[in-house]
């Protein structure tokens, strides 16, 4: 494997010359005036909506190249966040924008909706528990009969609400969205949600990975334009299975996070903060599969 994320891990930011804004479970943001922020991705992990304490080196310098990859990749059909300004620019101190290189990004400032859209090619995870249940995904019906880790017919749009720190997202329904954000929006993050699905699932799979589902986060410009922020198509925001490694009816093996998840699924843990220190090994493997991810996704 290579060495290029084999640098110390960033747990928590230091940054002084910037007001910091908002700690999410993975990412940091500090502004640097009204129209930008700096947004700087740690090594941190979580599952189950709790931080732990084991952070993976390297983990925030990959999410960032592969999600500045597919916003690149993506500006066809949906602008981003991203502005094209040197670090240098925000940060003139060399010390203290020297741990930020690779994992720093300057961005818009845009009023984020309250939902994630989430967009479902296959059924695993909570899909699969919903749909056992109720032959459903949120409002969706799906046909019966289907296994575990099956390719659906078509993708599935499936919106949850964004929790806030310590408590756990909830699917919701079209017409809950419809509630929040209004139906024109509504359908425009419908549309362009399944469109990035799509196409990115295409491309993956020519590379050998299956990307089983994925979230995105959107906000709106002061023109109410909407604009993909946050990550876009990383092992953090979606499953990613090696193609050669999938056979409906089992769990296949994967190339995120969810190693880490079956691997606290092993231990006496309420899912609760704090969650349990993982072992050397976990870090390492975890770590292994998010650089073949990016090394196939990227070249």
């Amino acid at each position: 494997m290579t060495d290029a994320y084999s640098d110390d891990a960033l747990f928590h930011p230091e940054i002084h010359s910037l007001a910091h804004l908002h700690r999410g479970k993975v990412r940091d943001l500090y502004a640097i005036d009204a129209a930008r922020m700096l947004i700087v991705a740690s090594d941190r992990v979580s599952a189950f909506d709790v931080v732990l304490p084991t952070p993976i080196p390297g983990k925030g310098r990959m999410l960032t190249q592969l999600s500045n990859f597919w916003f690149a990749r993506t500006r066809h059909i949906v602008t981003n966040h991203l502005l094209d300004t040197d670090l240098a620019e925000v940060l003139p101190d060399a010390d203290e924008r020297a741990p930020l290189e690779g994992r720093a990004v300057v961005a818009r400032r845009l009023q984020a909706l309250p939902v994630e859209a989430i967009v479902r090619g296959y059924i695993i995870g909570s899909g699969w528990r919903d749909y056992r249940a109720t032959g459903t995904i949120g409002d969706v019906a799906l046909p019966p009969g289907l296994r575990l880790a099956d390719a659906l017919p078509d993708p599935v749009f499936t919106p949850s609400t964004k929790a806030g720190p310590g408590e756990h997202d909830e699917n919701i329904g079209f017409a809950d969205l419809v509630e929040r954000v209004g139906s024109d929006l509504a359908e425009r993050v419908r549309e362009v949600s399944l469109r990035l699905y799509r196409e990115a699932a295409e491309y993956a799979r020519a590379r050998g990975i299956i990307i089983a589902d994925t979230k995105f986060e959107f906000g709106l410009d002061d023109q109410g334009e909407l604009v993909l922020i946050d990550e876009a198509l990383t092992p953090d925001s979606s499953r990613f299975w090696p193609l050669d490694g999938w056979q409906p009816g089992e769990n296949p093996p994967s190339f995120d996070k969810q190693f880490v998840r079956d691997w606290l699924e092993t231990q006496a843990w309420d899912k609760t903060d704090p969650g349990p220190e993982l072992p050397p090994e976990i870090v390492g493997c975890t770590r292994q599969k998010y650089e073949e991810a990016v090394q196939r996704l990227t070249g």
